[in-house]
C-alpha cells in the first residue's frame, strides 16, 4: 500500500517553485550532439553552429551544470546553445539563418532532367536502367514530349533552372538535344529565366558539329571516368574497342573546344574499384581533373542484376572512402589542389550558412522541391533515381505524364503523400540525430533499399554512411583542424590555398 501511495504522489502536479532551480543561469535552446571520437563529441544548433566539446558536456549542459565563469558559457550563448533570457535577443537573426539554409525551397525545381533516348553504344554493368541498342529510336523522346516537359520547365517559379540530358546515350540522339536547347532559348526570351545545360554523355561520340553547337551555347559536358584503363574498361565494356580510350579521346577533344571548366567526371565505386582507391585518384590527377567525387553504387533498377560486381557491404565503401580522403588530404598538403566533391557538399552545411543543392542530403528532400524528370516516354518521375524503379515496373515515384498539368504533377496526391517522408526532421531516428542538420532524407533511396519510404535508419546504408562520412570529417577537423581546416575551406571557395 505504501508503494500505491508513492506512486500516486509522484504523478502529481508539482508547483512552479517545485521545479524552478535558483541556481539557474540560463535557458536551453534546441540541439542535438553526437560522439566523433572517445575523447570528443559534437554539439550541434538547428542552423548548423558546432562546438566540438568533451565527451559528457552535452549532459552536463541539459543538466544546466555549466558555469558562467567557464570558458564555453560565452560561446554557448553566442552561438545559440543557451540563451540567458527566456527567448534571446537576437531570436530573429536566428530565425533568418535558419530561413537561410532552408532557401532551397523558395525558388522550387531548379533541375529539369530530359532522358532523351534509352539507345547507347556502351554496356555498363552497373547501369541503373534497362538500356537498348544504338539503331532503336523508338525509344527516343518524340518532340511532343520534348515540347511538353520544357514548358512544365518553365512554370516552375525557380529564377534559375537547369537543362540536363540524360540517356541512354543522349548525344546517338543529338537532333533531339539541338531541338530542346533551340526551344528552351526561344521560350525564355518571354520569361527571362537563369538557365542552364548539361549532356551527360560517355564522351565516345562525340563529332565537330556536336562540339561546335554546345560551344555556342555554353553547354556542359557530364562524363564517367572510373579510374585506370583496366578499370574502367571492365566497368563500362564496349563491344569491340576500349571504352578508356574512347573517353579519354573524347574528355580532350571537348576540351579543347569548350575549355577544360566545361568537362566534368563521375566516378562509381564498383565492388573491383573498392582496391583501388590510391588508383583512381590518380588517374583524374593524370587526366587534368581538380576534383574527384568517390561516389558509392546506387540500388536501383538494372544495376541490381549483376550483384557480385555491384553489391558490397558500407563498411567496405567507408574504408575505401576514407583511405581515398586521406590521400587526397595528403595530396593537399604537398601542394595538390583536388577536391573531393561528397567531403566538399557536407562541408559546406558544416562551414557555411548556405543550403547546397545536392537533391541527397536535402530536407525536405530535393525530389520535386529540386528535381524532376521527364522521361523518354513522357512519363514525370519525382527523381532521377525513381524512373530507374520504374524501369523494373515500380512506378510508386511516377508523378503522372507531360500531357498533365503542373498543378496535378507538382502538387497533386503523389506530392502530397511523399511530403510525409521527405523532412528529416520528422523522422524516427532522424529527429534526434545529432548530425540531422547535416543530411537528408531520401526516400526513394529507403524505399528501394528496404521497402519504405521512411525507412529504418539503424539498418539504412544511408544513414550508416552518411553518418560515419559526417563523424569522420569532424574526427579530422578535431585532431588535425589546425591542418585540415584551410584545406577544407578551400575546397568550399574552390581556390587552392596559395
Amino acid at each position: 500500500m505504501e508503494n500505491i501511495t508513492t506512486a500516486k504522489e509522484f504523478r502529481k502536479f508539482k508547483s512552479f517553485d517545485y521545479y524552478k532551480n535558483e541556481r539557474e543561469t540560463y535557458y536551453l535552446l534546441p540541439f542535438r550532439f553526437h560522439q566523433i571520437n572517445s575523447e570528443k563529441e559534437v554539439i550541434v544548433n538547428e542552423v548548423g553552429d558546432f562546438i566540438l566539446v568533451p565527451v559528457g558536456t552535452a549532459g552536463r549542459i541539459a543538466t544546466k551544470e555549466i558555469k558562467w565563469e567557464e570558458d564555453i558559457y560565452a560561446d554557448l550563448v553566442a552561438n545559440f546553445f543557451i540563451s540567458e533570457k527566456p527567448i534571446p535577443d537576437l531570436i530573429d537573426v536566428l530565425a533568418t539563418r535558419y530561413r537561410t539554409k532552408k532557401s532551397f525551397l523558395d525558388e522550387f525545381t531548379a533541375l529539369h532532367i530530359f532522358v532523351i533516348s534509352l539507345r547507347c553504344n556502351h554496356s555498363c554493368h552497373y547501369c541503373q536502367v534497362s538500356r537498348v541498342s544504338e539503331k532503336r529510336d523508338e525509344f527516343d523522346m518524340s518532340l511532343e514530349n520534348l515540347k511538353a516537359g520544357i514548358h512544365h520547365m518553365f512554370s516552375t517559379p525557380s529564377t534559375s533552372i537547369t537543362m540536363e540530358f540524360q540517356g541512354g546515350e543522349p548525344l546517338l540522339a543529338f537532333e533531339k538535344v539541338k531541338f530542346g536547347i533551340e526551344y528552351a532559348l526561344k521560350l525564355n526570351e518571354r520569361y527571362s529565366k537563369n538557365i542552364s545545360f548539361v549532356i551527360c554523355t560517355n564522351a565516345t561520340v562525340f563529332s565537330e558539329e556536336i562540339l561546335q553547337f554546345c560551344l555556342k551555347y555554353d553547354v556542359i559536358i557530364s562524363t564517367s571516368l572510373d579510374g585506370p584503363e583496366f578499370l574502367h574498361n571492365a566497368n563500362r565494356p564496349k563491344t569491340g574497342t576500349k571504352s578508356y580510350e574512347l573517353v579519354i579521346d573524347g574528355i580532350n577533344k571537348a576540351r579543347m573546344v569548350l575549355g577544360a571548366d566545361k568537362v566534368s567526371a563521375l566516378m562509381t565505386t564498383t565492388s573491383l574499384s573498392l582496391d583501388y582507391p590510391i588508383e583512381i585518384i590518380n588517374n583524374y590527377i593524370e587526366n587534368g581533373f581538380n576534383s574527384i567525387f568517390l561516389r558509392p553504387i546506387s540500388p536501383y533498377g538494372f544495376a541490381l542484376k549483376n550483384k557480385q560486381k555491384n553489391t558490397y557491404h558500407t563498411k567496405k565503401y567507408l574504408e575505401f572512402y576514407k583511405k581515398g580522403l586521406e590521400y587526397i588530404i595528403q595530396l593537399n598538403k604537398n601542394g595538390q589542389f583536388l577536391v573531393e566533391d561528397y567531403t566538399t557538399i557536407i562541408l559546406k552545411k558544416i562551414l557555411t550558412p548556405f543550403p547546397v543543392g545536392y537533391v541527397d542530403l536535402q530536407s525536405p528532400a530535393g525530389m520535386i522541391n529540386n528535381v524532376v524528370v521527364f522521361n523518354y516516354d513522357g512519363r514525370v518521375y519525382a527523381t532521377d533515381e525513381s524512373r530507374m524503379l520504374a524501369e523494373n515496373n515500380d512506378f510508386t515515384f511516377q508523378l503522372g505524364h507531360v500531357n498533365d498539368t503542373y498543378q496535378s504533377l507538382f502538387y497533386g496526391k503523389k506530392a502530397k503523400y511523399f511530403s510525409k517522408f521527405w523532412a528529416n526532421e520528422t523522422l524516427a531516428g532522424c529527429a534526434d540525430c545529432g548530425l540531422q542538420v547535416y543530411c537528408g532524407a531520401d526516400p526513394v533511396f529507403h524505399y528501394a533499399s528496404q521497402g519504405d519510404l521512411e525507412g529504418f535508419r539503424p539498418t539504412s546504408d544511408f544513414c550508416i554512411k552518411n553518418m560515419e562520412i559526417i563523424r569522420h570529417i569532424f574526427d579530422l577537423i578535431d585532431k588535425d583542424g589546425k591542418n585540415v581546416l584551410p584545406i577544407f575551406n578551400s575546397w568550399v571557395n574552390n581556390r587552392p590555398l596559395n
